[in-house]
């Protein structure tokens, strides 16, 4: 089920051992239906841990977001967005199976191609997207897609320089064998400041899978560019870096370079994770705190209402999170890896359902609606890209 390229060198085991890199964990499919049981409070952190950091400087308790302009409009089912170096980003379209590039200026809209093999059915589609971390060089797109037998992970070459439509080469499958199924296909992939790819799996409805090391779903995986379970990975052999999670959907490095992850509860808790190498996030046994000391509990969670939790970034020392169902974007601020405050939610109900936010540098974002997707309710001009400020 795992496809290996090449044997991993000695010399990059060692040199990735003194990398630290956290992982982010998913939650359930988009919004799960039902209310939150517990508290009344939309938001919170659930409570100080060791993991506190508190020489840390930490953010104002209270934040702001502006929305500076409408980046571009009309796009189909977006998912995935990956700047480019030039300012231009590049936005996946789940359903149909294509990447277009987005001129961060104009707003243009221009398809580069289809990527072969998609087979998009629910939640499934061509998903996440990303850069190589030697982009500049190789020119090398990542996405994650559902295939008619499975999730994977592909690699294609951008030619700028052919017509457009036709810019894609043909995929390189890179990873394959993660479950599949019409809700929790994870998606989400990024490349860590250790240069390893990072990608969130769901358990496709099938919730034995997210406790089953031996197995691709309900996991975040870490591989090396080339496909293998990246060196330093807590189990040996394994690409999986953290399990028991339901539908990893957002994945952010802190400036500390620590990985919090967004899931989805069911009919409870959404949770906001950060990732420890190893570590057990609970599902189906846990869903948000747990008294279960061998279960990670999340740096902040939600009613399934008020969530339903996708993308995140990291800017001005908070984790910001894109919601679905809960049509909102939660701020959390930090220290260390614990809330220092509880969430605060911008944007209710202004723009829908929110599905990508990719960071922009500073203070600035990039924000992706998810009205077209079957689930929201499309106005004129849906989906679209903003560009918003934040403190």
């Amino acid at each position: 089920m795992i496809v290996h390229r090449r044997a991993v060198t000695a010399v990059l085991a060692a040199t990735t051992l003194l990398l630290t890199a956290g992982c982010s964990s998913d939650g359930s499919g988009d919004d799960t239906p039902g209310g939150g049981t517990g508290p009344a409070s939309s938001g919170t952190a659930p409570g100080s841990s060791p993991t506190r950091q508190a020489a840390e400087a930490t953010p104002p308790a209270k934040g702001s977001v502006k929305v500076l302009r409408t980046v571009t409009e009309g796009l189909k089912t977006p998912w995935g967005l990956a700047p480019l170096p030039d300012g231009d980003l590049l936005v996946s379209s789940r359903d149909d199976g294509t990447i277009t590039r987005v001129d961060g200026r104009s707003g243009k809209k221009t398809e580069l191609g289809e990527v072969s093999g998609v087979s998009a059915a629910g939640e499934g589609g061509l998903l996440g997207i990303a850069l190589s971390p030697d982009y500049a060089s190789d020119h090398m797109v990542y996405a994650y897609f559902t295939s008619d037998s499975d999730n994977r992970v592909v690699r294609m070459v951008y030619d700028e320089r052919k017509t457009p439509g036709e810019q894609l080469g043909a995929p390189d499958t890179v990873f394959k064998g993660i479950p599949k199924g019409f809700i929790h296909n994870g998606g989400r992939i990024a490349f860590g400041p250790d240069k390893m790819l990072y990608a969130g799996t769901g358990e496709s409805g099938d919730t034995g899978l997210a406790q089953d090391r031996k197995s691709l779903g309900g996991k975040i995986l870490r591989l090396t560019p080339e496909g293998d379970p990246a060196p330093g990975n807590p189990f040996p052999g394994s690409p999986v870096y953290s399990y028991g999670h339901r539908n990893v959907q957002g994945l952010a490095w802190d400036a500390k370079q620590r990985l919090f992850a967004s899931e989805f509860g069911q009919d409870t808790w959404d949770e906001l994770n950060a990732i420890k190498p190893g570590g057990n996030y609970g599902w189906p046994d846990a869903e948000g705190r747990s008294g279960d000391r061998k279960f990670q509990n999340p740096t902040a969670q939600w009613h399934t209402d008020d969530a339903s939790p996708s993308g995140i970034a990291y800017a001005e020392g908070s984790v910001w999170m894109a919601g679905l169902k809960g049509n909102r974007l939660w701020r959390i601020p930090l220290n260390g890896t614990e809330a220092s405050a509880d969430p605060q939610s911008f944007l209710k109900g202004e723009y829908g359902r929110l599905r990508t936010v990719v960071s922009a540098g500073g203070d600035k974002m990039w924000l992706v609606t998810s009205n077209t997707d079957g689930r929201g309710s499309p106005k004129d001009g849906d989906d679209r890209i903003l560009e918003i400020q934040v403190s």
